[in-house]
């Protein structure tokens, strides 16, 4: 940091009153340089769950996620963000849908949607690494919340700034069921039973 030098004459609260002014104007800079960023709303947004079960693989789709994410100005050389300082992900329990209806009430009961309505992602701190021309990877940390359960998650997430400067982040992250007081849940009388672990992956298009 670089010192501040002042006049002699200058009277201590006058200092004070300047180094004041100083420091407001750089923090009005930092958040001039973030910039919000949001899901297109189009149908290429893709949340996916995927499990395993004694009888046959699965997946459910996440309807209507709300995601908010606050990126830094782009590099000159790599045009990729400088850095990821905040991001928000929701998406309503009864949202995830598969193609059998009793798979979903079943689902819907095992991680007290009705009481918990909401599954959701906090950022907590991110690196961003460029990669190559328009590509960058992110390590993020973060706090992931399934049924009432909050338990903190890394992600290793890969991003494309589009020619319309948009911005494409896609990642997976594997869960258990049981870290979040889940008991995976079963089928036809226990006939067929949901494995344990989970994968989300995810593909996420935002626009300013």
């Amino acid at each position: 940091m670089k010192t501040i030098l002042y006049p002699a004459h200058l009277s201590r609260p006058f200092k004070y009153l300047l180094l004041l002014i100083f420091s407001s104007v750089l923090f009005a800079g930092n958040l001039q340089a973030q910039v919000n960023y949001k899901l297109n709303g189009s149908k290429d947004n893709l949340v996916k769950v995927s499990g395993k079960s004694n009888v046959h693989d699965w997946t459910m789709t996440a309807e209507n996620p709300v995601c908010e994410a606050s990126f830094a100005a782009f590099t000159a050389e790599e045009n990729v963000p400088k850095s990821l300082t905040s991001l928000n992900f929701s998406v309503n329990a009864k949202n995830l849908k598969s193609e059998s209806t009793s798979m979903n009430n079943r689902t819907y009961k095992a991680i007290k949607a009705d009481a918990f309505p909401q599954i959701s992602f906090k950022l907590r701190e991110a690196t961003v690494t460029p990669q190559q021309k328009n590509k960058f990877s992110v390590n993020a940390t973060g706090s992931l919340t399934i049924a009432g359960v909050s338990k903190v998650i890394s992600l290793q997430v890969n991003g494309e700034v589009k020619s319309d400067n948009t911005i494409v982040c896609s990642g997976q992250e594997n869960i258990k069921l049981t870290d979040y007081g889940i008991q995976p849940p079963s089928f036809m009388l226990g006939a067929m039973k949901v494995g344990n672990e989970l994968a989300i992956s995810f593909t996420l298009h935002f626009k300013k």
